[in-house]
């Protein structure tokens, strides 16, 4: 398992999220109520919009384009459009410092 610096917590809203491109991909990475941290694929599975622009809150993100939402923690779809969930990837914080798993 290789992990990656993806920035510095404070860099990221609380129930907010911010985008991390890394080897030609794109990630979401969140910033959960209670300060955790959590990394999914950053496109949206109903049509490739990115996450990190829709609206986060109480654990889930909202696609901005369609509404679609997903549970970030787990990568759940929860509500159409979207029906396929999302691929997720551990994330933990180290002296205030993000780092995703990435395989």
């Amino acid at each position: 398992m290789t992990w990656v610096s993806a920035g510095r917590l404070d860099d990221i809203e609380q129930e907010g999220a911010i985008r991390f491109d890394h080897g030609g991909r794109t990630y979401a990475i969140y910033r959960g109520p209670d300060d955790s941290v959590y990394c999914t694929a950053g496109l949206c599975t109903h049509e490739a919009i990115h996450l990190a622009d829709g609206l986060v809150m109480d654990f889930e993100v909202e696609c901005p384009k369609h509404s679609g939402a997903f549970d970030y923690r787990t990568g759940e779809a929860l509500r159409l459009p979207a029906c396929e969930n999302l691929k997720t990837y551990k994330a933990e914080v180290v002296d205030g410092e993000v780092r995703v798993a990435l395989i």
